[in-house]
């Protein structure tokens, strides 16, 4: 469920956005198209080239594909978001992917359109090969074109293999200037994701995560319990979740409970 709410999150932001078509638009598709093939054809990755606008995706499938049993080439899907592959996922992992490329969504609103291009987010997965087994790969998210009115239009998501194969938690997520190296790091993009909640309501989720109840939270804070408990209603309403449970394992994940 929690998965699942934080990826609605990310199709409506992405999905929702006001698109303005334009007479170029299959002619710089098309460049793309050929671009993103021939980086494949190099890199032996998978790419997944995602026009937000049709919601349809190109993925173009390297030898390392067969990683994922899948067979070298290209296909089509009528989904801007590739399932094929989130399914191989790890759904913890899949969570904090979803929870970066939100926090580079905003970190991508917040910029310059001729400064957008150098940002990607780059991260390490958990994903299932052919046998079902789990190993690392890499991640990156870039948000190829935007359109004269600002909406993202293209992005290209990259999976290759990952060289660090130590385990640890989390997917070590961060939104990188290719042109610089700069990174900003999970402690820096989280305040991205606090946009989520107002301050109260991120106040009150804390105190909900160390076992409080309304009329503790309430006299805490010195607010009417009525008043708590529509705070807590809010929160369940914006986080998409049906329970505090999933709130609180929501709030971790996004770095919202400290």
């Amino acid at each position: 469920m929690e998965q699942r709410s934080i990826q609605d999150q990310l199709t409506t932001a992405l999905l929702g956005q006001s698109f303005s078509s334009s007479s170029q638009d299959t002619v710089l598709l098309d460049e793309y198209k050929r671009l993103v093939e021939g980086y494949v054809d190099i890199d032996h990755s998978i790419a997944v080239l995602s026009d937000f606008q049709a919601n349809r995706s190109y993925i173009y499938v390297g030898s390392f594909g067969q990683h994922f049993g899948l067979s070298c080439g290209h296909i089509v899907i009528e989904s801007a978001f590739e399932e094929c592959i989130f399914d191989k996922v790890h759904p913890d992992d899949l969570t904090e992917r979803h929870i970066l490329e939100l926090s580079y969504f905003e970190h991508q609103k917040s910029l310059l359109p001729s400064e957008r291009k150098k940002y990607s987010t780059i991260s390490r997965i958990r994903a299932s090969n052919a046998e079902g087994e789990y190993s690392y790969i890499n991640h990156r998210t870039i948000y190829l074109k935007s359109q004269p009115n600002d909406s993202v239009w293209l992005a290209l998501c990259i999976y290759a293999p990952s060289v660090d194969l130590f385990p640890r938690p989390g997917i070590d997520g961060k939104i990188v200037n290719r042109e610089t190296g700069e990174t900003i790091s999970f402690e820096q993009y989280r305040n991205y994701s606090q946009q989520v909640l107002s301050r109260r309501e991120v106040e009150i989720l804390n105190l909900i995560a160390k076992g409080m109840g309304s009329k503790e939270i309430a006299a805490q804070l010195h607010i009417a319990v009525y008043t708590v408990r529509r705070h807590r209603q809010n929160i369940l309403r914006k986080m998409q979740v049906s329970n505090t449970a999933e709130a609180v394992k929501t709030g971790l994940a996004i770095g919202i409970i400290i």
